[in-house]
């Protein structure tokens, strides 16, 4: 069986459910246009021919399944190793070791037959493969690693992806290891100073820059918010951040690590010679579909090494619109109440990392218009965007949040963002702003949104000019969604219920909710993406005597609730109960919004 004929192809997706007779002939003319026209693409670029999976992966079908909504190769290739008594593998690789790439075969031995090596495990070797049935091709993985093969099926556009990503970089790495291996030399802390001769490191080698590029292309497709390069004593790794979570992707020779970091800082205009002084940088790129991505690069060395950072701006993930951001109608209506205001001052809270920014840009884009100035101060930059002016705070000319709202005042803003209100002088020029003719909106560190108000008298700002112009509190958090892929009811269970103080049911009957099982499509962790959960504060009448009165935040949140504030807490329960995410991730947030 060389290939996936067509006919097997109809007959699986007929058995399977999402096939009738009124879609077959499309199928059929559909697919020997994309068949032909991929058979003279491929003819001139070399590669392997096309598979019926492949061709008709590029057919979006409607099926009656809501799992899934079109017909794409993956879900062909599942059905084929449902039938075939062959366990599927969605690549994920985060999950393959690439320790064992390139030593069991060769990249151009993986793409000719389009093979895979996965993992090793109890003397086996986990091969994926697009045709499990090709005998030749196993027996001589066999003979050359002297592991048993157990062949799994993946699709053939996951094979030849992986095989040009994750063995391309681990061919890079260990090339670059080879080239600047002579001049690198470091373990550990104290050979601090024989460091003197990486100045000299030709930065520009070719796999370095392949290397690189590699790492950027990978992180960009995986949706990862940061990218870590960490000096370790033995060797180096890289991890991403993605959904709020921690991976580590790939461990490479030491010698590798600094020659990869030359290479960025030289990107972001940073001095290489200095290594033991933080550095901070900047530089852009793009994706495959051509978004621009904003990089910020943060250096700093350690015991080890020098660690660098880069935090992920991508502007299509990163701003959305404010329909998207998890509202819930009740709230969405209040925000937009608040936002179309024209004077006022508007906080957004929350810790780092819980989606302030996110907020802020979108709610900005959203009511921009060429009939308004809208400006931005910020430490630094995040995001360039050209419907803002957008300043940058520096310390070191003395140029800090306070003293750039005072000249951004003179420069006829309609709007104003402040980054972040850190002490009294900047919170007492942004209240003066939004009470002399501005709508401003500043980020806030607090728990809740009542404990804005206070968090501003704590920074020396009387009570009556806080309530005179606070318009409204926006505190958020960031919840993980449940992967709709595999997406399950689940009863929960009476002490669930209990620490959430809801109702317990009657005997005989249960309450439900859901959580996920771990699939190919979320890599087995059960979630998949993220949405915000809030709790909005709007400064009424009645909350603005309290303000200036003595009430503490949980007298404000308590007069709030009675107004229709939904807190983090029941806004997460919200959540829960409409199935976006599970138990064990509110519990998480709620832990954090303490």
């Amino acid at each position: 069986m060389n290939q996936i004929n067509m006919e097997f192809v109809v007959e699986l997706l007929r058995d399977y459910g999402y096939l009738d007779d009124g879609l077959l002939a499309d199928l059929q003319r559909r697919y020997d246009v994309e068949r032909a026209r991929q058979t003279r693409r491929r003819r001139t670029e070399g590669n392997q021919p096309p598979n019926v999976a492949q061709v008709v992966g590029g057919i979006a079908l409607p099926s009656p399944l809501a799992v899934k909504e079109v017909i794409d190769e993956d879900l062909v290739m599942e059905l084929v190793a449902r039938r075939l008594g062959f366990p599927y593998e969605k690549i994920d690789p985060l999950k393959v070791d690439s320790n064992i790439l390139g030593s069991v075969v060769s990249r151009p031995f993986a793409r000719k037959h389009l093979i895979l090596p996965i993992r090793k495990q109890d003397g086996k070797l986990q091969v994926a493969m697009a045709n499990p049935f090709d005998t030749e091709v196993i027996e001589t993985v066999e003979r050359l690693t002297g592991l048993r093969v157990v062949p799994v099926v993946s699709s053939q556009t996951d094979i030849e992806k992986s095989i040009t990503d994750v063995m391309g970089f681990k061919k890079t790495v260990e090339k670059a290891a080879k080239e600047v291996g002579e001049y690198t030399d470091i373990h550990n802390l104290e050979q601090l100073f024989s460091l003197g001769n990486m100045a000299d490191l030709e930065i520009d080698d070719r796999y370095v820059v392949s290397a690189v590029d590699y790492l950027f292309h990978y992180a960009f497709e995986q949706g990862a918010t940061d990218i870590h390069i960490e000096p370790l004593r033995e060797e180096s790794r890289i991890r991403l951040r993605i959904d709020g979570v921690l991976h580590v992707i790939y461990t490479f020779p030491k010698p590798a690590h600094q020659a990869m970091v030359n290479r960025i800082k030289t990107m972001a205009r940073l001095d290489i010679a200095e290594r033991r002084r933080p550095q901070d940088g900047r530089l852009k790129s793009q994706t495959g579909d051509g978004n621009e991505i904003e990089l910020r690069i943060s250096t700093l060395w350690t015991a080890f090494g020098e660690k660098i950072v880069i935090r992920v701006f991508d502007a299509g993930r990163m701003i959305q619109s404010v329909d998207n951001l998890g509202l819930f109608p009740e709230q969405k209506t209040v925000f937009k109440r608040l936002v179309s205001s024209s004077t006022g001052l508007i906080l957004v809270t929350g810790p780092t990392g819980s989606g302030k920014t996110t907020t802020l840009y979108s709610t900005l884009k959203d009511v921009s218009n060429p009939s308004l100035n809208i400006t931005t101060i910020e430490d630094p930059i995040e995001m360039v965007i050209e419907e803002f002016n957008q300043v940058a705070v520096h310390r070191r000319i003395d140029f800090d949040f306070a003293n750039a709202l005072k000249h951004i005042l003179r420069q006829d803003p309609d709007i104003i963002m402040v980054g972040e209100i850190r002490d009294e002088e900047t919170a007492q020029n942004a209240l003066e702003a939004a009470m002399t003719g501005h709508l401003v909106f500043a980020t806030l560190h607090t728990n809740d949104a009542a404990g804005a108000a206070i968090r501003l008298e704590e920074l020396g700002i009387k009570r009556y000019l806080i309530a005179s112009a606070l318009r409204g509190v926006v505190a958020q958090r960031l919840v993980r969604k449940i992967c709709p892929y595999c997406k399950q009811k689940v009863p929960m269970r009476e002490e669930e219920l209990r620490i959430l103080d809801l109702p317990t049911p009657e005997a005989g009957k249960s309450v439900s909710a859901y959580t996920g099982e771990g699939c190919v499509s979320c890599r087995q962790t059960g979630y998949l993406g993220r949405t915000g959960v809030f709790e909005i504060m709007e400064v009424t009448d009645r909350i603005s005597r309290m303000i200036k009165g003595d009430a503490d935040s949980r007298e404000l949140t308590s007069a709030a609730r009675q107004e229709g504030l939904s807190t983090i807490r029941e806004s997460g329960i919200k959540l829960l109960a409409q199935g976006i995410t599970d138990y064990n991730e509110l519990m998480r947030v709620l832990a954090m919004a303490r």
